[in-house]
């Protein structure tokens, strides 16, 4: 097994619904910590909006290990951002054995 390349500083977000006021519901992305992570490519492919093309990567992102309940332990529904580029969190497993480190498959979606 190769060395981890923790080289890539990551905010995990986690999203947050608030009420509008007006009887409706707000989502906002509150920042969760900084987790440092190798990003590993994966295929993509296009998909058609009403308005846009939306081209979609899917990737592997690997952390440091955390257990169960903690807040730098990524879950499904959460995402990590990088400046401007969001990443989707779809999964999230133990890449060993021990524990030591996370896997997390996710999507990037960029409008083309």
């Amino acid at each position: 097994m190769s060395a981890r390349q923790l080289n890539r500083a990551l905010l995990l977000e986690a999203p947050q619904e608030t009420g509008d006021g007006a009887g409706g519901r707000h989502k906002a992305w509150v920042v969760l910590g900084t987790l440092w992570a190798e990003v590993r490519p994966g295929a993509g492919n296009q998909a058609a909006g009403e308005e846009v093309v939306m081209a979609r990567t899917t990737c592997r992102i690997v952390v440091r290990g955390a257990p169960v309940g903690s807040d730098q332990r990524p879950k499904p529904g959460q995402r990590f951002r990088e400046g401007t580029r969001l990443f989707s969190i779809l999964a999230v497993f133990e890449a060993d054995a021990e524990g030591r480190f996370l896997t997390c498959h996710a999507r990037e979606e960029v409008a083309a």
